[in-house]
């Protein structure tokens, strides 16, 4: 018999929904349920605060002084911590001021003149050491969201939200403080509908009602993928629902109202998506090249006037090539004192895979040798650019708004999403419904690029029948570029889609980048996942009893260990196992233990540290 554990790569991406594969394979994305702890056992292990965790790491609030500068004022709960490179993650740790202190403050030529309040976020990286405390039950809450919604696994989110008003008594002549909410969850439209709630009572009643509004969290239900959840907060109570990976693309399931939601005052139909209509529209006749930009992982900067601008923009980018996840490295706002500032200006090599989103002018010099840039003039107004600049004629500092590159589409330019929108703008038509369309439109345009991908991979696997409980499972085949762009000629994206151009040399160029390296190694993992739990299966349908009596004692043992390790693999890695097959399985583990002597019995009945 011979047993051994899948490798381990990165985490699991969904497949579309309509993807089928013939019945003499097995398919990669059939869903089964997975045995696991219930709820109510988990929730009765969460010590104080551990809630709390599961949605935030800490609260931070970041004051001017005109002596200090900025400086972290308080940070709740008292015993979070951040460490020294988190905090001090810009490019002169020695001035003591932190690094959360430089990416609250907006840096723009619009700041002296903005009062008022201010939202946007920002993203850093965490220190490499950092372990969650909270990491086996992270995994269960987990596994069922979407790859865009998984908690992210080496950097911070900052929630921002910024005032600044009038206030003769300080000698700055101005009130300028931020709140900001550091979590590893991109939810990016639930945190600042949090924040409009937490930060004005903040303001107004100081660190009592943080108190209060962190007690509030800490007895919300775990970030739980599929469930309506009600969290109470600051005598609000909000209701909504986090998407699951088995979600169809491109719906979501909005929460109802009921009678007994008298306490309800707030319902958040998303709570991650940004208004893609409103980033895309000073820019929407190039909404073709920026998805193709993204897909590819180009190095790509966004200036604008002003944080939220810029944040809001790049996470747009960053979603318009949903459901893939966007795999290489994204700065909402990034400043000159990210510690990756030099890594990612320097012009002795080529730009890295990342999108920047920057509001000081210097970068408008220290960049300007970037392949691609975006600038966007105020959101407020409704002017649209309509060309594509080459870069030579970028100038430092008075550029105006628009998309400087010298890159050549791939595909077609689809006309007819650009009449639609124009339209709609004619007509006055909803925001929300523009973005609903331009939504749908990169939905279907992503779809139609990875379902020939979708298809070959699958194609992979092997047939079942050559699975055998007593053998490894077989292995994958290997991903053969050509095989694969043979495929495309009676099977590629000309079935679902519309559009004509180069799709080969899309595809071959795609190929190359972080965000297919990241999409095949997350469903080569799922792939051999499941050929371990049909493994695992299989070896549950075996009369084991009947077997070992063709064995020694030694052979036995040897099974029940092997056993042992599988039923731990199963656990630890969550192998999308049939309903009740970990409970058949030590079952058998169990009887084949008695089945041998006494003493033997006493030291495998012992419980195995996984």
């Amino acid at each position: 018999m011979d047993l051994q554990r899948s490798e381990d790569t990165e985490e699991q991406i969904e497949q579309p929904e309509h993807i089928q594969e013939q019945d003499i394979r097995i398919s990669p994305a059939e869903e089964m349920p997975v045995d696991g702890p219930r709820e109510e056992e988990s929730e009765q292990l969460f010590l104080p605060w551990d809630r709390f965790s599961a949605w935030l790491h800490c609260i931070c609030v970041v004051g001017f002084d005109l002596e200090l500068g900025q400086a972290v004022e308080v940070i709740y709960p008292h015993h979070a911590k951040l460490t020294e490179k988190e905090y001090f993650s810009c490019a002169c740790p020695t001035t003591g001021i932190l690094a959360i202190s430089w990416h609250v403050f907006p840096i723009s030529s619009l700041v002296i003149g903005c009062l008022g309040d201010t939202q946007f976020c920002f993203r850093f990286r965490q220190a490499a050491s950092r372990r969650s405390s909270l990491g086996c039950f992270w995994d269960h809450f987990d596994r069922d969201a979407p790859v865009c919604l998984k908690k992210d696994l080496g950097h911070f989110y900052g929630y921002v939200y910024f005032r600044q008003v009038r206030d003769k008594s300080l000698k700055r002549g101005y009130f300028q403080k931020s709140l900001v909410l550091i979590s590893k969850l991109p939810y990016v439209t639930f945190f600042h509908s949090l924040l409009k709630l937490i930060a004005p009572e903040y303001f107004e009643k100081q660190e009592p009602c943080l108190e209060a509004a962190c007690n509030d969290i800490d007895r919300w239900p775990m970030p739980c993928p599929g469930k309506i959840l009600t969290l109470p907060i600051m005598g609000v109570v909000m209701k909504l629902r986090i998407p699951t990976c088995s979600d169809k693309p491109g719906t979501s399931q909005l929460v109802q109202t009921t009678m007994s939601d008298s306490l309800v005052s707030i319902v958040l139909p998303t709570i991650h998506e940004v208004d893609l209509f409103r980033c895309f529209y000073p820019v929407f006749f190039h909404i073709q090249m920026l998805w193709e930009l993204v897909l590819l992982g180009e190095a790509i900067v966004v200036m604008a006037p002003s944080p939220a601008e810029s944040s809001d923009t790049v996470l747009a980018l960053v979603s318009c090539i949903a459901p893939l996840r966007y795999c290489s490295d994204f700065r909402p706002y990034f400043t000159i004192h990210d510690s990756e500032f030099k890594e990612y200006t320097t012009r002795t090599q080529a730009p890295p895979s990342v999108i920047l989103g920057v509001t000081n002018p210097f970068f408008a010099k220290t960049l300007q040798h970037w392949p691609h840039i975006i600038r966007i003039g105020d959101m407020k107004q409704t002017g649209i650019y309509l060309t594509v600049k080459k870069l030579k004629n970028l100038k430092t500092l008075d550029s105006k708004p628009g998309v400087y590159s010298a890159y050549k589409t791939f595909l077609n330019k689809d006309e007819d999403i650009i009449k639609q929108l124009q339209k709609g703008v004619q007509q006055k038509r909803p925001s929300a419904a523009q973005n609903a369309i331009l939504r749908r439109y990169f939905l279907e345009l992503t779809q139609s690029f990875i379902i020939p991908l979708e298809r070959y991979v699958a194609s992979l696997m092997p047939l079942q029948k050559s699975i055998c409980p007593w053998k490894s499972p077989p292995q994958l085949k290997h991903f053969v570029q050509e095989e694969f762009m043979k495929t495309l000629e009676k099977a590629g994206p000309q079935l679902t889609s519309r559009l004509k151009g180069d799709w080969i040399g899309l595809y071959r160029q795609f190929l190359k980048s972080p965000n297919f390296d990241s999409w095949f190694r997350s469903r080569r993992k799922e792939m051999m996942q499941k050929l371990e739990a049909l493994h695992l299966e299989a070896l549950c349908d075996e009369d084991l009893q009947l077997r070992i009596q063709k064995h020694t004692e030694v052979e036995t043992v040897d099974l029940v260990l092997k056993l042992k390790d599988k039923l731990m693999q199963a656990q630890r890695e969550q192998l999308p196992v049939r309903a009740g097959t970990m409970t058949k399985l030590q079952a058998h583990i169990e009887s084949v233990i008695l089945s041998l002597p006494d003493d033997l019995q006493g030291i495998l009945q012992k419980p195995a540290t996984p």
